[in-house]
């Protein structure tokens, strides 16, 4: 059955409520027009409306399924107080054509109840949340349907009872939520983004329209923050620019970097690059009224030496080359292997975003003259074959790889390689084989399980191909 999630003001004066039938809704309301609700576009929407609040405060979080809530302390001196801060956030959400119900309060949970439920002023915080209503509590619907039952309606009779009664009565989640409400408990926000490790900004007092003019203030913002992570002694690793525009919303353009820096004109580059990428041009819309440059991650970057004319090519130079194919082809595009400290052949080297791998990497050198070890060609997954061996826990004889038969004339090993039994209780061990065919190709096969006492007819598998 199809229900009512939301409505506006005028579905609201004509008697329809959350949860009502659709079918009961257009027989009272015959030319009700009625949309599919998107939980996920909502969402979306959401967290776009949390972006935008960022002008406000660092400190903005979501309040599921329809609210927001600011941690403003500190920050509404600079809209001219409390009032000032939301007459200029009425403004922004009435351009968007979204009307919204505000509260300032001691803690979220207040905040959250009287901007729901308060219907009259009241002459301080402490008697407005008193005369709220019990549903402002937020309980299951069986603890708030107890609490009417038992003559218990506003928050206010409910706080006159003793707790120890009340907790016995209708749960511990009760008493919890009261002292939440009351503001005898506080539980902070937790903000949709963590603090930067550097934020710096310039607001306009008459917009810019031109998105040049923004990467302008944003290379300005970059030598700021250049000064800044030189005085930490940092470079950043990932960089966000969040440009403002007058009607609410807030484009962010976020690069990374494989290594930590502060040049401001390898930041800038990147951001071109970001702009660049792009599907839809950045839309200026009326004007960005504030554009910030933050540094969510920084990592220690000491002074470097700068190279003499000549010589290899530097770490440096790859990273940036890494950086500008990265942000213009994305994240997950270009990779680069990593090693890793495994005696499993497949897990010694896992390939990972360039903008993850890091900087340089200690491979094991073969020594001089000797025969590789280990094949240039490996397959992910090994691939199976059929082999004939002519003892059971022996060397091959012969196998067959996608429909060939091949003669082994050369087999050396076995190379014996356990599974990580400090990882898993269950794994099979494997025996790898050198071998060469009569035509002098040589593969890497391993033998997984050892005859008799893990596998009475283990399976044969190619690994690799040596050049």
């Amino acid at each position: 059955m199809l229900r009512l999630a939301a409505m506006n003001d005028v579905a609201q004066s004509l008697g329809l409520g959350v949860g009502l039938p659709l079918a009961d809704a257009r027989a009272r309301v015959p030319d009700l027009l009625a949309e599919d609700h998107d939980p996920l576009a909502d969402q979306l929407w959401l967290e776009r409306l949390t972006d935008g609040c960022l002008r406000y405060t660092p400190m903005t979080a979501i309040d599921p399924p329809d609210g927001l809530v600011l941690d403003i302390t500190g920050c509404a001196h600079l809209f001219g107080g409390e009032a000032g801060l939301a007459d200029d956030l009425i403004l922004r959400l009435d351009r968007l054509g979204m009307a919204l119900r505000h509260a300032f309060a001691s803690t979220a949970e207040a905040a959250h109840a009287l901007a729901r439920f308060q219907s009259l002023p009241a002459a301080d915080e402490a008697a407005a949340i008193r005369r709220l209503p019990v549903a402002a509590l937020r309980l299951d619907p069986d603890s708030e349907q107890g609490l009417r039952r038992a003559g218990l309606k506003t928050v206010g009779e409910l706080a006159r009872r003793p707790l120890a009664t009340v907790a016995a009565r209708f749960g511990e989640e009760a008493v919890t939520a009261l002292r939440h409400l009351t503001g005898e408990a506080e539980t902070p926000i937790v903000p949709r983004r963590r603090l930067p490790a550097v934020v710096v900004e310039r607001r306009f007092a008459e917009p810019i329209a031109q998105t040049e003019q923004a990467l302008a203030v944003l290379k300005q913002l970059a030598r700021e923050a250049e000064l800044r992570l030189e005085e930490r002694k940092q470079g950043g690793r990932r960089f966000e620019a969040t440009l403002f525009r007058t009607d609410g919303l807030a484009p962010v353009l976020r690069v990374e970097t494989s290594l930590p820096t502060r040049d401001p004109r390898a930041i800038m580059r990147l951001f071109r690059e970001r702009l660049d990428s792009l599907a839809d041009p950045l839309d200026p819309g009326y004007g960005f009224d504030l554009v910030r440059l933050t540094v969510p991650k920084a990592e220690p970057l000491g002074a470097s030496q700068l190279r003499l004319e000549g010589g290899a090519v530097s770490e440096a130079e790859i990273a940036g080359l890494a950086d500008r194919l990265s942000t213009r082809l994305g994240r997950g595009r270009l990779r680069r292997f990593q090693s890793r400290d495994s005696h499993i052949p497949e897990q010694t080297q896992l390939a990972l975003p360039a903008m993850e791998a890091g900087g340089s990497t200690s491979w094991p050198t073969p020594e001089p003259g000797e025969p590789p070890l280990r094949p240039v060609l490996m397959f992910d997954p090994p691939q199976p074959i059929e082999v004939v061996a002519q003892v059971p826990d022996g060397p091959p004889f012969r196998f067959r790889w996608r429909r060939s038969l091949l003669e082994v004339r050369r087999a050396e090993g076995p190379e014996r390689i356990a599974h990580e039994w400090w990882k898993s209780e269950t794994g099979l061990t494997r025996d790898y084989y050198r071998v060469e065919d009569a035509r002098g190709r040589r593969y890497w096969i391993f033998r997984h399980g050892l005859y008799g006492s893990e596998r009475t007819n283990p399976a044969w598998y190619l690994h690799g191909l040596f050049a």
